[in-house]
């Protein structure tokens, strides 16, 4: 399997990018949010990959950040979800992005993406949200390698806290949504929660 590759950036047409690598020439597609942040033709480029094996065809798919390629394999595990649809969906929506679009449950904004309907758009909420608090609660506690970004809102950080505490993620989200959370400090969204789970 191709993990990763550093060389040459020859060509670059959304969504195909072509890579000099020891003058092997490597077509890839990837989502906008790695082309916004491509160097100019010419120049090096390291993006990191994954390889989807067919019957008729090998492809290839670039990522400026593991924390993208890591969610782009999490989303091809979602029933229905293929290469294409992922590439659509982390296009529009950055990692924190989609993270929060999980956390609050936002079909509207996740049925935006091409492709996604409604239905996708609550499978993706449903089958993505542990995995989402999972990886958050990693990144935050600096265990494994980093996932997607801790997230900065103080709900999410109490959901995150209570996971590194032993809280089951679904658990830890139902405890931090019982909290009246209005501008109350994550320390205090954490405290009330425990309160109320020991009630």
């Amino acid at each position: 399997m191709i993990g990763r590759l550093r060389g040459k950036l020859l060509h670059k047409e959304p969504p195909s990018l072509l890579i000099d690598v020891a003058g092997v020439g490597y077509e890839l597609e990837a989502p906008m949010t790695t082309f916004y942040d491509l160097p100019p033709v010419g120049e090096t480029v390291t993006l990191h990959t994954h390889m989807v094996v067919r019957e008729d065809a090998q492809l290839l798919y670039g990522f400026n950040r593991e924390a993208q390629r890591r969610l782009f394999r999490g989303l091809l595990k979602v029933s229905g979800v293929g290469p294409r649809m992922a590439l659509a969906i982390l296009s529009g929506l950055s990692e924190d992005e989609f993270m929060q679009c999980i956390r609050n449950e936002d079909i509207a904004r996740l049925s935006q993406a091409p492709g996604v309907g409604r239905k996708t758009a609550q499978r993706l909420v449903v089958e993505m949200r542990d995995k989402v608090f999972v990886q958050a609660a990693t990144a935050a506690s600096g265990d494994g390698s980093r996932t997607v970004a801790p997230p900065r809102d103080s709900i999410g950080e109490a959901v995150s806290a209570l996971i590194a505490l032993g809280y089951k993620p679904n658990e830890a989200s139902r405890a931090v949504r019982s909290v009246s959370a209005n501008d109350l400090t994550t320390e205090e969204i954490i405290r009330q929660a425990l309160k109320g789970a020991a009630g």
